[in-house]
């Protein structure tokens, strides 16, 4: 135990005086009644002190509550070992058309923000969570923070666009991560991966049995990539995957929706500033046949960030893949001021010692 104000140590030393000046005055009081020319009554009396020790109860307790105080006053300080969360979670949120599909209700992208809103509010509120928002291209809507009202006030505003650039998403959530994590280097100019000239489409499925487990020590920082299509422009899901799994940051996908063509009902919220030029397949109420999850793809992308890949055809599954996202809980050493503990304590004692005494009537 360590002191922050150790010169408040001195007042301890009111404590020996007092019990000085105690002992001094039951000499003198003692000392006077010897003198009483009545020997029976002063033996009488000295025998009922010494059966009624209990009589410096008042003093023993008044003394330790000093002492009490005494200490609280110096701010003493203990290490302890407390569990802490030390994950921050960036959200890479597809927002394509596509996610305006009914097949799961009321449509995949109202049912993922309500999942979503869940998913954060069921998190230490010390975790930093960041958003990345990704259609046809990757933005970071929301920086990683604690300021959850931000957060969701972010996540309910976002429309939905055009494309699935799963790559360019999972390399923004690198970006996100280095900006709070100074061991985290950002993906720079050199280092990105080029686009395909030409997109296939589909891609070809990548061979897992020849997808190697990431060699770095994974971080604490992860990263949720929640999307219901496949990759249809920029850099290649696995391409950005390798860049993550340098930096020992492993994202979790998570495939969401049926694999059964559906209507695409987007609100006028969710299309944005599509909301009176949308026609097509993808209006408000059309059909269309849509882009199912490209699940070889997503599973490469966790294996090779030594993640685990997860499916959701309905809101259930999808709140349950969320919830199986790991977190980092590791023990570290934390001061912990005791001075609250110690004054409680010292008051009690001193009004122990107060109670005691008017009942015994020891002092006049």
């Amino acid at each position: 135990m360590t002191f922050t104000w150790p010169a408040a140590l001195m007042l301890l030393t009111l404590v020996p005086i007092l019990l000085i000046l105690y002992v001094w005055a039951q000499r003198r009081r003692r000392a006077a009644a010897i003198q009483h020319s009545n020997v029976s009554l002063v033996r009488a009396a000295v025998g009922a002190r010494r059966r009624h020790w209990t009589r410096h109860l008042p003093l023993a307790a008044m003394l330790l509550g000093l002492t009490a105080l005494g200490v609280g006053a110096a701010r003493p300080t203990m290490a302890m070992t407390v569990p802490q969360n030390r994950t921050s979670i960036i959200v890479a949120l597809d927002v394509s058309r596509s996610m305006c599909s009914v097949d799961v209700d009321p449509n995949r992208f109202s049912a993922a923000k309500k999942a979503l809103r869940e998913f954060v509010a069921a998190q230490d509120p010390d975790t930093r969570i960041g958003l990345i928002a990704f259609a046809g291209y990757a933005e970071m809507v929301s920086p990683p923070s604690t300021d959850r009202g931000q957060l969701e006030a972010t996540l309910d505003a976002l429309p939905t666009g055009r494309g699935t650039a799963i790559g360019a998403a999972i390399l923004r959530s690198v970006d996100a991560i280095a900006s709070i994590n100074p061991k985290v280097a950002p993906v720079g100019p050199d280092e990105a991966p080029e686009p395909p000239e030409e997109q296939q489409f589909p891609l070809p499925a990548p061979d897992l049995s020849t997808v190697k487990p990431p060699t770095t020590e994974p971080i604490a920082d992860v990263v949720v990539l929640l999307t219901d299509g496949a990759n249809t422009r920029g850099v290649l899901p696995m391409d950005a995957a390798a860049v993550a799994a340098k930096r020992g940051i492993r994202v979790y996908p998570i495939g969401f929706g049926t694999t059964q063509p559906t209507q695409m009902v987007c609100t006028r919220d969710q299309l944005g500033a599509d909301a009176y030029s949308e026609g097509g397949a993808y209006g408000r109420g059309n059909a269309a046949q849509f882009l199912v999850v490209d699940e070889p793809t997503l599973e490469g992308v966790a294996k090779a960030t030594g993640a685990t890949y997860s499916p959701a055809t309905n809101s259930a599954e999808l709140s349950e893949s969320l919830a199986d996202v790991p977190k980092n809980i590791v023990l570290t050493t934390e001061r912990v001021e005791l001075s609250p503990a110690f004054a409680a304590g010292g008051a009690l004692l001193l009004l122990l010692g107060v109670l005691i005494a008017s009942r015994q009537r020891v002092f006049p």
